[in-house]
């Protein structure tokens, strides 16, 4: 496989009994420094299906957390399917936590770096660990990231948790659509010129920190990619699980996604919000969830991904 020429692949004999399984620290060591993960399985040795979990945008850790938040929720997720007898393989971004030292600097940083980090992941599971059954899990922007990486021919099935249905720059331009005129006109010819592949020199003060110059290369590599279009690439079965009360993506996200794949599933969840826990609609009770790592995923993700996961 091209991309993993440069990759040597390192595991760490840290082996550890926590909650009833086996966790090993693994590392994926790149040329710009060590990835590293937690591999979950039930017992060694015991299942050949294996979870990878693909953590969402920003500084998002294996777990789901970040220095503003702590839910636990790819933690818990990670836990959950152990229960069922299912592995899986979470990890920190590189940049973000243990993988800190990986992070280029930000001019430096494109979107395909976190595609090739997922397809190494999956070649290391398939070729180190000998799983023959590689279920790729991505969660909010690992949606994309996922799907994309799936395309490799090493995965077995595909998972989109709560993830866009558009590309993007619509995404940005419908976030930013009720500032002030004269902020939305700016934001659309920036937006236009980014999916040209053209940066800007420059930006109003007031969008300097979203689109400041060092930033501008990883958005314009990330608007490229619709995730209609390359979920349609996709030959594999695939299952998209949306909340119905996730305040970051919608359901209509999830039934784009559906129709791009007319073979997918699609699973509504009653009251699921963007971490994957019970919450309701009202905006300042779902995000006082995001700060509670004790409350529990929803029984119905669980439910939908291990059928999904097991059926053979």
């Amino acid at each position: 496989m091209k991309i993993i020429f440069f990759i040597q692949i390192v595991l760490i004999l840290s082996l550890s009994k926590l909650y009833g399984q086996n966790e090993k620290i693994v590392l994926l060591k790149t040329a710009t420094g060590n990835i590293e993960g937690s591999l979950v399985s039930p017992e060694p040795n015991l299942t050949k299906t294996v979870a990878l979990i693909i953590a969402g945008s920003g500084p998002t850790d294996r777990d789901g957390n970040n220095q503003a938040m702590t839910n636990n929720s790819l933690k818990m997720l990670a836990m959950e399917l152990n229960k069922k007898g299912i592995a899986s393989l979470r990890y920190d971004k590189r940049g973000i936590g243990k993988s800190r030292e990986a992070g280029p600097k930000e001019v430096d940083l494109r979107f395909e770096n976190y595609i090739n980090d997922a397809k190494g992941w999956i070649y290391f599971l398939k070729n180190d660990f000998k799983f023959s059954r590689i279920i790729v899990i991505g969660h909010s922007e690992g949606s994309l990231i996922g799907m994309i990486a799936s395309q490799d021919k090493n995965a077995t099935k595909y998972i989109s948790l709560a993830g866009a249905g558009e590309a993007a720059d619509k995404i940005l331009r419908e976030q930013l659509k009720n500032q002030p005129p004269s902020i939305t006109i700016q934001v659309n010819a920036i937006l236009d010129d980014f999916v040209k592949g053209k940066t800007v020199a420059n930006t109003p003060v007031e969008l300097n920190s979203l689109f400041r110059p060092s930033v501008q290369p990883y958005i314009i590599s990330w608007v490229k990619y619709d995730p209609q279009k390359e979920l349609s690439k996709l030959k594999i079965p695939v299952l998209i699980i949306q909340g119905t009360t996730d305040i970051q993506v919608s359901t209509e996200d999830a039934k784009r996604l559906a129709k791009a794949q007319p073979k997918a599933k699609l699973v509504i969840i009653d009251e699921m919000n963007h971490i994957l826990k019970q919450a309701p609609a009202n905006r300042q009770l779902n995000i006082a969830t995001y700060t509670k790592p004790d409350l529990p995923l929803k029984k119905e993700l669980i439910e939908n991904l291990t059928t999904f996961i097991l059926k053979k």
